[in-house]
């Protein structure tokens, strides 16, 4: 059985522009509505004050004539008199006038009576006419009020679809802030709240840039200064003499090489315009196989590692790329793969895309989440997290897309699509 919803529930999920639409027609029709039930009980209060005044007059006249012995239309002792009328004017001496609405079908009648000696005068008129007149305008007054009520979700509509584009536009901004576009910016008009968002978007975006510049500096300017002291270390490291402290000294040494190339990598990718790609015609099959060679030579001075990686090609392709950077993407996945993942390690050509597989414990989630974040370590500690930041920042050269999955049976999954523009595919076995 369906859960009902509570009102403010379901009206949480509506969107802004519908809750600013319904909040308008919301009032007009309330508005609408007031005034009519005003001019109702305004007008049916004149009608039936001015019934009395006529009514009164018209016994004033059959008093008159009652007194002086004229015969009138005036009723004297009528049966039909309403017992509450009958009642004032025999306790008092005074002129009364009573509306009685009998219903079962019967027109509403005005009376007035009085007092005569012993006698008891009264006359009635039928009230007909100003309940006919009150049905006319209670029509007149729903036609306006739906037309009030039309208008208002016109309106509605309207104003909220404007506020929406112009929130609209503030959210698209922030949107392409977070993914990387520093350049964006809403360039709000006027003063009001909506404004007041879009220029407090387009500061956030102004100090967010001049503070990743200002780290991308550094960055790229640390990198840079330790490129000559980390040359020289790498040459003395190479003329210790042969032995365990001397290997693992180069090790060491090796390792802050590799990682200074990568952060003066990430820097330069961080430069919009200062990487682009060198296209050429290229075998994926081909790239793949020098790939998983590059990743072999890097694990030789890294931790070793008890297989190697496979290269399955289900559908090669010849395309149009750069080598050098899909070749360093799949290093760099085929790295990670090592580092955090358990063999069997598979690359696989599936053009346009390529994957690197290994059977770990697979992505954490906040990788999956968000995306590779630089200087953040691995599942178990290990790593920087720019081997990652590259494969992202080439792709985005190349015009490729990467995406990060745990498969259901286990391990993990990185997949490079380069942009389909292949020159012919054909497939073959391993």
């Amino acid at each position: 059985m369906a859960a009902l919803r509570s009102p403010a529930a379901v009206l949480a999920r509506v969107g802004l522009r519908t809750k600013t639409a319904l909040v308008i027609a919301g009032t007009a029709a309330a508005v609408a509505a007031l005034i009519a039930f005003l001019v109702h009980q305004r007008t049916a209060e004149d009608q039936q004050r001015q019934a009395a005044r006529a009514a009164d007059a018209q016994l004033l006249r059959a008093l008159e004539d009652h007194a002086i012995g004229i015969d009138t239309d005036a009723l004297v002792n009528p049966r039909e008199l309403p017992a509450a009328l009958r009642k004032a004017v025999t306790d008092r001496p005074v002129r009364a006038t009573y509306l009685q609405s009998p219903g079962n079908g019967r027109d509403p009648v005005m009376w007035a009576a009085a007092r005569s000696g012993d006698d008891v005068v009264a006359v009635s008129r039928s009230y007909a006419p100003q309940v006919r007149a009150q049905a006319d305008l209670n029509r007149v007054l729903i036609g306006a009020g739906a037309g009030a009520t039309a208008f208002g979700c016109v309106l509605g509509v309207a104003v909220a679809a404007w506020a929406g584009r112009r929130i609209g536009a503030a959210a698209r901004t922030a949107r392409q802030i977070a993914d990387g576009d520093l350049t964006a910016r809403v360039r709000p008009t006027g003063t009001d709240q909506i404004a007041q968002l879009g220029a407090a978007v387009d500061t956030m975006a102004d100090a967010l840039g001049s503070r990743l510049e200002a780290e991308r500096r550094v960055t790229a300017d640390v990198a840079h200064e330790l490129r000559t002291p980390v040359a020289g270390l790498v040459t003395a490291a190479g003329l210790l003499p042969p032995g365990r402290p001397a290997d693992l000294v180069r090790k060491g040494v090796g390792h802050l090489r590799l990682l200074v190339e990568d952060v003066l990598e990430v820097a330069r990718l961080d430069v919009p315009g200062v990487e682009q790609a060198r296209y050429e015609e290229v075998e994926l099959s081909s790239l793949a196989r020098r790939a998983a060679a590059a990743a072999r030579g890097a694990a030789a001075d890294g931790p070793a590692v008890p297989a190697d990686v496979e290269v399955l090609v289900r559908t090669d392709a010849v395309v149009e790329t750069d080598p050098r950077r899909v070749e360093r993407v799949l290093t760099n996945l085929i790295t990670n793969a090592r580092r955090h993942g358990a063999p069997p390690f598979v690359l696989e050509v599936d053009a346009p895309a390529l994957r690197v597989r290994d059977h770990g414990p697979g992505f954490p989630g906040d990788l999956l989440a968000e995306g590779p974040r630089r200087f953040r370590t691995g599942a178990r500690g290990r790593g920087t997290g720019l081997g990652l930041t590259i494969v992202t920042g080439q792709a985005q050269v190349l015009g490729a897309r990467v995406t990060y999955e745990n498969p259901p049976d286990g391990g993990a999954r990185a997949t490079l699509t380069l942009p389909e523009n292949p020159r012919h595919q054909h497939s073959t076995d391993r």
